[in-house]
């Protein structure tokens, strides 16, 4: 899955470049670790919302590669017809809510979807029995909702507020800080006073800092939070220290901004989460992957771009929901 993320995203800036791919696309390369290790963590009925940068959440959760990339392309034949594109990709089939073009706007999505989770466990375990035993078996099967935001969030009041529901209705989810270093262009540093795991603890909510470029690490603390919260433990919070090697977007390289120093990036490639994760397999195995994945992308890219794009006559659908019955009292 590292190597698929990867290969995905290297062959989608060379669709942007071509001009296949409309307006760009925010690269996920560098990043890796952390979409594979929560998601590793996650069950099938869990559920996820994503950033502007969700390629590696969208496909780390299973989205087919070749329904992705027609999504970038907004071909008829993506995740979402081609109307969701890049920064609103989403597959309910699989629990993903959806990526998010708003800084930290996942946080609050995904706490509505773990409380209505929960509170639809809640009624079904009252209606079944009121025994205590059967309340806690049905708090283990609550699904866990994951929220996943940059170090751009921290400041964001949503998040704020969400972190305070959260807390307070114990709700099963995991908030997951991919802190990158910076906020477009803006360091970090510069930005956010205390830390991201300090304002979880002001909550009252377990926090962890981890290695976000080793996949294992993230996994394995991904694992514990997750376990907490489907026990009726309440919320968890991970800030997974990562790196972005491309640019925020890729209009960057058409801009040409230089605020990250050649030596900065160098040193972040020496713990790039791809070679790490190779040197636990044996490089048959290896070379085997590559090549699946290579098989993959291709017949993906094929895919994308032989399917058509939507008729402008279809503008309008999907804008507004239809055979909703009003509340009792309510005219049509």
């Amino acid at each position: 899955m590292l190597r698929l993320i990867r290969g995905f995203e290297e062959l989608a800036l060379d669709l942007v470049k071509s001009g296949a791919i409309p307006g760009g696309i925010h690269p996920y390369i560098g990043q890796e670790a952390v979409a594979v290790g929560v998601c590793s963590a996650l069950g099938p009925g869990d559920r996820l919302a994503s950033t502007h940068r969700g390629h590696g959440h969208v496909l780390a959760r299973g989205t087919a590669p070749h329904r992705l990339l027609a999504e970038l392309l907004g071909r008829v034949g993506g995740s979402n017809g081609g109307r969701g594109g890049s920064m609103h990709a989403a597959d309910l089939s699989l629990g993903i809510l959806g990526a998010n073009g708003m800084v930290g706007a996942g946080a609050p999505i995904a706490v509505g979807a773990a409380w209505a989770a929960a509170s639809l466990e809640r009624v079904s375990a009252e209606r079944a029995t009121a025994d205590g035993p059967a309340a806690e078996r049905a708090a283990r099967r609550a699904p866990v909702a994951v929220a996943f935001f940059g170090d751009g969030a921290l400041n964001q009041g949503v998040l704020l507020e969400s972190l305070n529901l959260a807390a307070m209705w114990r709700l099963p989810v995991l908030f997951v800080c991919e802190d990158n270093g910076y906020a477009t262009t803006l360091p970090a540093a510069t930005a956010v006073a205390g830390s991201a795991t300090g304002r979880a603890a002001a909550f009252g909510i377990p926090a962890e800092e981890v290695d976000g470029m080793d996949t294992e690490a993230v996994r394995a603390a991904a694992l514990r939070a997750v376990g907490r919260a489907r026990a009726g433990g309440g919320p968890g919070f991970l800030t997974c220290r990562t790196y972005r090697y491309e640019g925020h977007h890729t209009m960057e390289r058409r801009m040409k901004l230089r605020y990250r120093s050649p030596e900065e990036v160098g040193a972040w490639r020496e713990r790039d989460p791809l070679p790490r994760a190779a040197a636990l397999l044996d490089p048959a195995t290896v070379a085997e992957l590559d090549r699946s994945v290579a098989e993959q992308l291709a017949a993906a890219e094929e895919f994308a771009l032989a399917s058509e794009h939507p008729d402008p006559a279809g503008a309008l659908d999907h804008l507004y929901a239809d055979g909703l019955r009003p509340r009792a009292g309510v005219a049509p």
